[in-house]
């Protein structure tokens, strides 16, 4: 089976090809002696599209969850425009001011109306004034699409819904990159368009990405690349084409035939 469908135009808005996420070897061992991720190594340029793809259990979740410190990892190292990922608590809470993640559950405050889960950490975090931390949260809502909702709690909300607003609350924080970590696994299947319709949205607009996903018509239309990790080792990292059209590995081929049949 092949695909030729092009990838989302994301027209001249990707100018810097500096990296922005370096991985070297990274080593991480759950507290069982489980080898989760085995030297694993990503770059990760300013602009790209990144998708990793693998069965369950390959160590895709807690690779990215490694980028903002909420795995640790025990070898390697990691940096974020820069910045080194470590044990010291200082250090991640500026790497979190800078990287974005949205969660397979949306983790919205119920409690809280939509806007001010939205405001809560521009306020509390980067030190923006109320007003304009409203203002700008409207204008997020606006552009996922969930606006005319903003004072009602995240329980009167669809799944779609509340994971927009969560979206809208990591965009919130002006992340210089988005963790994805399969936003839409959580969510009925009529509820998934509206989500990745969401994201294709951010990576026109050049908004580094790197998203755990299923979503194979994503991946083709809209990755600048495709990672596929398998027992904690990175087997393939190619091009969408390339990926599903010509995959090198046997583990990958395999994978695919039971994806997409």
């Amino acid at each position: 089976m092949t695909y030729s469908q092009p990838k989302a135009d994301r027209g001249n808005t990707i100018t810097a090809s500096e990296s922005i996420i370096v991985a070297k070897d990274v080593e991480k061992w759950y507290s069982n002696n489980f080898h989760v991720l085995k030297g694993v190594s990503l770059t990760v340029n300013k602009g790209e599209v990144v998708v990793l793809m693998g069965p369950s259990g390959s160590g895709k979740s807690t690779f990215i969850r490694t980028f903002n410190g909420l795995e640790p990892y025990q070898k390697g190292s990691i940096e974020i425009d820069g910045m080194h990922i470590s044990h010291n608590l200082k250090n991640i809470e500026m790497v979190r001011r800078e990287v974005g993640m949205v969660f397979q559950q949306f983790n919205l405050f119920p409690h809280l109306t939509v806007l001010k889960n939205v405001t809560l950490a521009p306020i509390h975090l980067r030190g923006m004034s109320k007003a304009k931390a409203e203002d700008m949260s409207m204008q997020l809502l606006e552009r996922v699409g969930i606006a005319h909702q903003a004072n009602k709690y995240p329980g009167q909300l669809s799944g779609g819904q509340q994971q927009r607003v969560a979206i809208a609350r990591a965009l919130a924080m002006q992340p210089k990159v988005m963790l994805f970590d399969e936003p839409t696994s959580a969510l009925d299947p009529e509820m998934v368009r509206e989500v990745l319709d969401v994201m294709r949205s951010l990576a026109r607009s050049g908004m580094t990405m790197v998203c755990v996903t299923h979503e194979v018509g994503f991946a083709r239309e809209v990755a600048d690349r495709v990672i596929f990790l398998a027992d904690g080792l990175l087997v393939e990292d190619t091009t969408p084409a390339n990926f599903f059209n010509n995959p090198k590995e046997e583990r990958t081929k395999k994978f695919l035939s039971q994806i997409l049949h």
